[in-house]
C-alpha cells in the first residue's frame, strides 16, 4: 500500500507519514487525526496519544515513521494552508484543518485499490497488523495492551487473534513440565 503512494502529489508525503504512523504506533484513526505536534517526542522516540475516555499514553514510534513525519513537515510548512487553531495538528487536510476519520478511511481504501488489494483495508487493519506482528515477533501481551491503550488484557487477546495452535505450541515449548517431557522423549530416541 505504501508503495502505491504517488509522492509527486501534494498529499503524497502526508499519506506516507499517515500510513507509517498507523502501522508503527498502532493508533486508532481518531488518535491519528487528533495527534498534535506538541505531543511528538522524537528525541525520546515516543508520541503522547489521547485515547478513549481522554486517557493519555506514551507510545513508541519507529525511526522510519519519524523520518516520514519530518519529511511531511517540510511539505506542510512549505505552503499548506493551516487555519487558525489548527497549527498544532500533525496531519492536515487541504482546507487547513486536521484530517478527518472519513478522509483517512477514503485514502486507505483508494491506495489499497491502487496497490491491487481486493481485501477490505481500513485504518484499523494497520492497528491490527501492528499488534499481530508484535505478538508474532515475541512481544509481551501486556506491553501490546499498554501500547494499544486497552483497559482489559482480554480486549488485546481478542484483538490479536491468538489462535489455539499457537498457544498450544507456546505451552509445549516453554512450560517446565513439557520441557522435561520433551527431553525424556529425545533421550529415549537417541
Amino acid at each position: 500500500i505504501i508503495s502505491a503512494i504517488d509522492l509527486g502529489t501534494n498529499e503524497g508525503q502526508r499519506n506516507r507519514a499517515i500510513l507509517e504512523t498507523l502501522y508503527s504506533c498502532g493508533l486508532r484513526v481518531s488518535e491519528l487525526c487528533n495527534l498534535k505536534i506538541s505531543d511528538l517526542y522524537f528525541d525520546e522516540g515516543f508520541i503522547k496519544v489521547e485515547g478513549k475516555g481522554s486517557k493519555q499514553r506514551l507510545v513508541p514510534i519507529s525511526s522510519r515513521a519519524i523520518k516520514e513525519i519530518r519529511n511531511w513537515f517540510v511539505d506542510r510548512n512549505g505552503g499548506w494552508k493551516i487555519n487558525k487553531d489548527f497549527e498544532d495538528y500533525v496531519f492536515l487536510a487541504r482546507w487547513g484543518k486536521n484530517i478527518s476519520r472519513i478522509m483517512v478511511f477514503h485514502l486507505i481504501k483508494e491506495l489499497a485499490e491502487k496497490a491491487g488489494i481486493t481485501k477490505n483495508i481500513s485504518p484499523h487493519t494497520f492497528r491490527h497488523s501492528f499488534a499481530t506482528h508484535l505478538l508474532e515477533g515475541g512481544a509481551n501481551l501486556r506491553a501490546i495492551q499498554c501500547m494499544l491503550g486497552h483497559e482489559s488484557i482480554a480486549t488485546t487477546e481478542i484483538y490479536t487473534h491468538i489462535d489455539r495452535n499457537m498457544l498450544r505450541s507456546e505451552i509445549i515449548e516453554h512450560h517446565p513440565r513439557n520441557i522435561k517431557y520433551r527431553k525424556e522423549k529425545e533421550e529415549l530416541f537417541h
